[in-house]
């Protein structure tokens, strides 16, 4: 894509919008900020990217209990495990082994076990939010700065999707990276950003709003073709309303909004109506018909004129109380197929480098059983598959799982040793966005490394290939 002076002019409209909202800029500075858009026409056009990434977020909503699908299986610390977890513990007999054996996968993840063994997939170790380095000294005397809402589903959930967990807000990082770089996509009316699970707070930005789908395409606010189709004259007075000039601006937002909306929906269930079916199947449960969307989507990146995507998934049902082995096994095995279905039409469509997708929940759950099931906890282990990812590999440091063990608190909940933000500043360098933006989308970034040491020559922590 051939960058225009408009578009240069548009990248720097939406920088300073996204400043503004973040309260980066003051009045004097903005004055100084706009009197450069003289100055805009000459600068040479930023160089477009001229390749293709799409990043996909699967949030496993509710609490992923991750120290049952991550297991040591070393004799000692697997005894440890045992000790601690009681009757929530997996017969060790019955593990997965990966890598080298010192751990194991939950009995109901064979793929995730063969993606990890073959390099495509990676494991990050205790991570969580965190909005500094903290101990478990520095908990117990109050000393450490903590998120808020600590243990929260609510609050949990929205620092995972913010990347800002000292303060409560709407806006989320991955909405922050395309306001910075949605410039570099063609398209006008259909956002960077596409979420099947609907109003998501990751994908929310200063000047980006996500694109909604489900399993069966974009959600038309009119379907003209099933509504009107028959009756070329209601179509006609529903045109009419919606491309009137009304004099009140909540009417005439509310109409530009709707208007835009099936604009938008119209021009990608045509795109998405004309692509041929996959050789690749799917699984019948909604997760892997959402991710055969979101190929789909992947597959009509150049009619659509992306070359940046990120696609949100959302599955529910993690907060495990009770059930705990049934429930949580059972949940593995939908996120099993559907990773393992995704990734071999990534690999059909020949884009697995291109597509990086991680996996996210607000907490971990205590290690220690409630009876028959596990209470929220903190930081726990998550997953990130791509061919860009240097897989076959545990990065961070996974935690003894001893009880009163250097990182245990609360009966098992486990304190987390790597920042999401750490995770999450990685997948954007990868992803395009500036080292110099990187403090900007992750303002606590700075708390856990020299910001201006990083780069994707010199990642936060080394998961992906540059």
């Amino acid at each position: 894509m051939k960058e225009t002076p408009e578009n240069s002019r548009r990248k720097f409209l939406r920088q300073l919008g996204l400043a503004s909202a973040l309260g980066l800029v003051s009045p004097a500075s903005a004055m100084v900020q706009l009197k450069s858009l003289n100055s805009l026409m000459s600068m040479p056009p930023p160089e477009p990217f001229g390749d293709y990434k799409a990043m996909v977020c699967l949030f496993l909503h509710g609490g992923n209990d991750s120290y049952n699908m991550l297991i040591p299986n070393t004799l000692s610390e697997y005894n440890h495990y045992f000790d601690t977890r009681s009757n929530l513990a997996i017969d060790r007999p019955d593990l997965l082994p990966i890598g080298s054996g010192d751990f194991g996968l939950n009995p109901n993840l064979p793929d995730v076990r063969d993606m990890f063994n073959a390099g495509d997939l990676a494991f990050m170790a205790n991570v969580g939010t965190l909005v500094e380095p903290t101990t478990v000294a520095s908990y117990n005397d109050r000393s450490a700065n903590l998120p808020l809402g600590l243990f929260s589903h609510l609050d949990q959930y929205k620092h995972w999707q913010t990347a800002r967990p000292h303060e409560r807000v709407g806006k989320g990082w991955g909405g922050y990276m395309a306001d910075l770089l949605d410039y570099t996509n063609m398209n006008e009316n259909i956002s960077m950003n596409i979420s099947m699970s609907g109003t998501n707070i990751f994908q929310n930005g200063a000047n980006s709003i996500p694109f909604s789908m489900n399993q069966s395409g974009p959600t038309l606010p009119i379907n003209y073709d099933e509504e009107y189709g028959h009756n070329p004259d209601r179509r006609a007075a529903v045109d009419s309303l919606l491309n009137y000039t009304f004099s009140d601006p909540f009417k005439h937002t509310y109409s530009n909004t709707l208007n835009s909306a099936i604009v938008a929906g119209s021009e990608f269930k045509e795109v998405i109506d004309r692509l041929p079916e996959f050789d690749t199947s799917f699984s019948a449960h909604r997760l892997s018909q959402e991710f055969k969307m979101v190929a789909k989507s992947i597959s009509a990146r150049g009619s659509l004129g992306f070359e940046r995507q990120i696609f949100f998934l959302q599955i529910g049902g993690w907060d495990h109380h009770d059930q705990l082995i049934l429930d949580h096994g059972t949940a593995l095995s939908v996120v099993n197929n559907a990773l393992v279905e995704f990734k071999n039409v990534l690999n059909e469509m020949g884009v697995f480098n291109d597509v990086t997708t991680f996996v996210g929940s607000e907490f971990a759950r205590k290690l220690q059983s409630n009876g028959n099931g596990s209470d929220h906890g903190w930081g726990g282990n998550s997953m990130i598959m791509g061919g860009n990812v240097n897989g076959n590999r545990i990065y961070g440091t996974y935690p003894t799982l001893e009880i009163d063990g250097p990182d245990y608190i609360h009966g098992g909940v486990i304190i987390p040793t790597t920042a999401t933000d750490s995770m999450f500043a990685e997948l954007a360098l990868w992803y395009g966005i500036d080292p110099a933006d990187l403090s900007t989308v992750f303002p606590n970034l700075g708390n856990f490394h020299t910001v201006a040491d990083l780069s994707t020559d010199t990642p936060p922590i080394g998961f992906m290939n540059m």
